[in-house]
């Protein structure tokens, strides 16, 4: 990889690096429910239950959208409904054991398959990219953290 030649490379280049290897790690495991699921399933695994809305909101995604997604997956065993206790006519959503294990699985082959790309690289490379590790969980701010 070679430098940027102008702070102004930075950002378009972070771009294109982060979406291309969050897409090859989600590859790394092609069989089972897709990235929107998986993300839905990854936000009611750091939030608890949600309402359908709330999820659609996190999520970034239209309602119809995730009741779709959610559909899928409740008739997959990873997500159940419950009425919300507070409001009869709206229901809750979370994970079940089999989501959570699912989940948990799904983490540690995209974890594995990060971790032999990283053992391949130079000690150089390595310790540069542990070294902006900080540089990077800050670019998300304190909400996105809490989310993982």
């Amino acid at each position: 990889m070679t430098e940027p030649t102008e702070p102004s490379d930075v950002p378009a280049r972070l771009f294109l690096i982060i979406g291309r290897l969050s897409r090859s790690l989600r590859q790394a495991r092609p069989s089972g429910p897709g990235h929107g699921a998986i993300s839905a399933m990854s936000t009611l695994g750091a939030c608890g239950r949600m309402r359908l809305g709330d999820l659609a909101a996190r999520e970034g995604v239209a309602a119809a959208t995730m009741s779709r997604i959610v559909s899928a997956l409740v008739d997959s065993g990873y997500v159940h409904r419950e009425p919300d206790p507070v409001d009869r006519r709206a229901w809750l959503v979370a994970l079940t054991p089999e989501g959570k294990r699912l989940l948990s699985e799904v983490r540690a082959t995209r974890v594995q398959e990060l971790s032999a790309r990283i053992e391949r690289l130079s000690p150089e490379h390595r310790k540069a990219l542990a070294a902006c590790v900080p540089a990077l969980e800050a670019l998300l701010g304190e909400d996105e953290r809490s989310r993982d």
